[in-house]
């Protein structure tokens, strides 16, 4: 294992700063889109206030000079402008449509302004879980099979396994997902798609269910600089089968987070880069993976812009006990992407330092 070149907390040698930069911040914040009238769960996948302070301070604390430009269309009024930064800093979810988290990267693009994490066509892909799975098929990597309900009448027209799950095909952060997604008969699975694509837009997909142990793998970097945080395992309260969005939303009261470090992990890990690479993720991301019958470790999703509440986000929960601060987090997205736009010296490659 190589030794830890960032800051992580673990107490080996640091890496050199990176020159003073001009940093923008694109985010959607919820209480901004609560105020115009959408749902608690409309705002699910938008940041809180605190996760913006605290992207802001810990980017600030490397000396550079954070500008919080807000989401795509304050970034469009500032581009008109003729506003531009070193590199944008982006968590900006979108609002609208399967491109929604592909706005802000596409239109820094467009202005020649480099950014972290993904770019438009992974933002897509990975939004669009049926696109994600058909490309790591076609890469070999194992899945669920899967239809795509768009309409109640493809139930009939498709083949489901059962038992089976089924979730809205471009949402994240859990929403519409409860208890009953995890149907056993055609009867359950047309009520839940019914519900489902009444409350959301569709599709809906529908996967073989997977009964065996689920792990979410944190990941920072790009292409062969790419290295695990951790294999994050959770249990929820009551022994829940599904990580719901109310059991997400209430996750510091409802489950309980460790570290896994045994084969399945070794094998999670290995699986969520190649999946990771796959996909062309940049900077930071989080793949989820879950056991079949046999044990054996299969993709579910990936997230390409990962949730970075210091407390009440995945891959934040895993670096912390994994030994990393959560300034140093932040710093190691900071400096991949810097290090990609030709901002930054390449430096070492960093592993977590408590795997």
């Amino acid at each position: 294992m190589s030794t830890c070149s960032h800051e992580c907390g673990c107490g080996q040698s640091q890496g050199p700063q990176e020159e003073s930069l001009r940093i923008g911040l694109t985010y959607d914040l919820r209480e901004d889109y609560l105020a115009k009238g959408w749902s608690e769960q409309d705002v699910a996948e938008f940041d809180r206030a605190d996760t913006i302070d605290a992207i802001d301070s810990a980017i600030t604390a490397r000396g550079h000079v954070v500008d919080r430009i807000g989401g795509a269309d304050e970034l469009m009024q500032r581009l008109v402008q003729g506003d531009r930064w070193d590199l944008v800093f982006n968590v900006c979810e979108g609002t609208r449509g399967v491109g929604r988290e592909a706005l802000v990267p596409t239109l820094l693009d467009h202005a020649g302004i480099p950014y972290s994490c993904a770019n438009p066509l992974t933002c897509v892909t990975t939004l669009d879980k049926p696109t994600t799975k058909r490309i790591l098929r076609d890469n070999g990597l194992p899945t669920p099979s899967f239809v795509v309900v768009n309409d109640i009448a493809d139930i009939d027209t498709n083949t489901v396994t059962f038992p089976a799950f089924a979730k809205l095909a471009r949402e994240g952060s859990s929403k519409g997902i409860d208890e009953d997604c995890l149907v056993r008969t055609p009867e359950e699975l047309r009520r839940v798609c019914a519900r489902l694509l009444r409350s959301f837009a569709p599709p809906v997909l529908v996967e073989s269910y997977l009964p065996g142990r689920e792990v979410t793998v944190g990941i920072v970097g790009t292409g062969g600089d790419a290295h695990v945080v951790g294999v994050l395992e959770f249990d929820i309260e009551n022994g829940a089968e599904v990580y719901s969005y109310d059991t997400k939303e209430r996750c510091e009261d409802l489950v309980t987070y460790r570290l896994a470090s045994d084969d399945y992990a070794t094998r999670a890990a290995e699986l969520a880069l190649e999946a990771y690479r796959a996909l062309d993720c940049s900077d930071a991301g989080r793949v989820d993976i879950r056991a079949d019958a046999l044990g054996n470790p299969s993709v579910i999703e990936i997230n390409c812009l990962p949730g970075l509440h210091p407390s009440h986000s995945d891959l934040p929960i895993m670096a912390s006990l994994a030994g990393w601060s959560y300034d140093a987090l932040i710093g190691r997205i900071l400096t991949s992407a810097l290090t990609r736009s030709g901002s930054a010296a390449p430096t070492d490659a960093i592993v977590a330092c408590a795997s």
